[in-house]
């Protein structure tokens, strides 16, 4: 099997913690959807695009990881503010530790081939 060259592995690993970037963003308030989305292409590409935002803030509101509120705006239509949850917390810790043990294990390997 030879190693895929190509940015599908950017796109997996992206899938993989993008969610839980949203979640970390909550952490500290109220935020909306295009305001998310903002930061996350600001942050080295963490979205690929404004439309992915949305169904994966659907996801997280079904998983009640986050909850919303709609509120009028000054600047055009009414927005939809999203904030964490006490299980959204509970995720974003989890995610977490678990992150570092895995983001660790891989640093090591490719620094030093996974020597001890």
């Amino acid at each position: 099997m030879v190693p895929d060259t190509g940015t599908n592995w950017l796109a997996q690993l992206r899938r993989g913690v993008v969610e839980h970037c949203v979640l970390a963003l909550l952490r500290d308030g109220e935020r909306y959807g295009f305001d998310l989305a903002r930061s996350l292409a600001e942050s080295d590409g963490l979205l690929a695009g404004e439309g992915t935002i949305y169904p994966l803030l659907t996801r997280l509101r079904r998983a009640q990881l986050v909850e919303s509120t709609w509120r009028e705006s000054t600047q055009g239509p009414p927005r939809r503010y999203y904030r964490l949850t006490p299980a959204g917390e509970r995720a974003l810790l989890g995610f977490r530790q678990e992150w570092q043990r895995f983001r660790d294990g891989v640093d090591r390997v490719l620094d030093d081939g996974g020597a001890l």
